[in-house]
């Protein structure tokens, strides 16, 4: 119903995707890896769509990355294959991991303790299945995995490696990337997680553990790669099909690369605090860059003098960076368009994405929610 629209008569708030940018990012990215010689699989979790995977696949619809066994389902069901399910594994979800495997040509999981090993190996796959499991490094992101530096890793791969399950590869995300200040800074976190996965990889080779697939990744690392990088398998990028403010303040894209924005419209004009209200709260935006921006929770797309200064669940309250407001420039029901601080966060946050070329709506896409 709303292809042929224009972006003006939407219903807001609304989140809007720019195909072409979003075509520019993944084509872009696609040359990366074939110039670095490594193969790509996308990470679904930004977008969380049919479409966006078919576009980030090359419209092969295999090989990708997901978080969550409502996007593994998700995808399967759309006719997607070789999916890595990049999480930890859940104690409850073992069973449904079970049936996917079965289900499916390649369903990897991904382990970081003996205990969720076992789980594994307590629930043997039919059709003459084995378990596909990927061993998850820590190379000083500091969130799940074992050092590579730990015997336990190495310990963990042996009992992988054994019976019912077998060594698929070692993952890593380097998202300690989105602490850096630039490109020099995303190279150095890309560099140093290539460097400890290699050598990691090198250490399963003399223990006589070959391992088939050493992979990384994040977008500002992927965005901004180093050479070293081309001696792995493969890397897991997301974000970069949309990009975002914080890519953009990281150093892993350019304004013109944010592919996505939240139109919202004014709703109020509140002279005595200097305010416009508009229709767009916490559940339009998220909270996601509290503190991050001087402009607020997002960048107002053509104002920056303006500041998104507060939100409820339904409502933002913006004001100028400085002096008085003129509310004639902003008359009630005016649109404005917000760059998102962190686009995954956002696109969470809605049902629907406009998809739009030059301004009119082409299609939407709707995502899977859930866990």
């Amino acid at each position: 119903m709303w292809a042929g629209r224009r972006l003006e008569e939407l219903p807001s708030p609304a989140f809007t995707v720019d195909i072409d940018v979003a075509k520019k990012n993944v084509q872009r990215m696609q040359e990366r890896c074939r110039d670095l010689g490594v193969a790509l699989r996308p990470h679904m979790k930004t977008h969380k769509t049919l479409e966006g995977g078919e576009l980030m696949t090359g419209g092969t619809r295999r090989g990708i990355v997901v978080s969550t066994l409502a996007e593994a389902r998700f995808f399967a069901d759309g006719g997607f294959d070789d999916i890595l399910y990049a999480y930890p594994l859940p104690f409850d979800k073992v069973e449904e991991c079970g049936a996917l495997a079965e289900r499916l040509e390649a369903f990897h999981v991904l382990v970081d303790s003996p205990d969720a090993l076992a789980l594994l190996k307590r629930r043997p796959l039919g059709h003459g299945k084995c378990w596909k499991v990927w061993l998850k490094i820590d190379c000083e992101n500091g969130r799940a995995g074992l050092r590579p530096c730990d015997p336990a890793a190495l310990d963990l791969v042996k009992l992988i490696a054994g019976g019912a399950t077998e060594l698929a590869g070692v993952y890593a995300h380097c998202g300690n990337s989105y602490g850096a200040h630039g490109v020099s800074e995303i190279q150095s976190v890309a560099r140093a997680t290539t460097t400890q996965t290699l050598q990691f990889v090198d250490t399963l080779q003399n223990a006589g553990l070959p391992c088939p697939v050493s992979s990384i990744g994040s977008t500002p690392s992927c965005s901004c790669p180093v050479p070293e990088m081309g001696q792995l398998s493969e890397v897991h990028p997301g974000n970069y099909i949309f990009y975002d403010v914080q890519q953009m303040m990281i150093g892993s894209c350019q304004l013109e690369d944010i592919a996505v924005r939240v139109l919202t419209r004014v709703i109020g004009h509140y002279p005595h605090r200097n305010q416009l209200l508009v229709d767009c709260g916490w559940t339009g935006l998220s909270l996601h860059s509290l503190g991050q921006l001087p402009t607020g929770y997002a960048l107002v797309e053509g104002h920056p003098e303006l500041k998104l200064v507060g939100m409820t669940q339904e409502h933002g309250k913006i004001e100028p960076l400085k002096g008085r407001l003129d509310f004639a420039k902003f008359p009630l029901g005016s649109l404005l368009r917000l760059l998102p601080y962190h686009a995954c966060a956002t696109a969470a946050m809605h049902p629907l994405y406009y998809v739009h070329s030059g301004g009119q709506v082409v299609a939407t896409w709707k995502p899977t929610r859930g866990w």
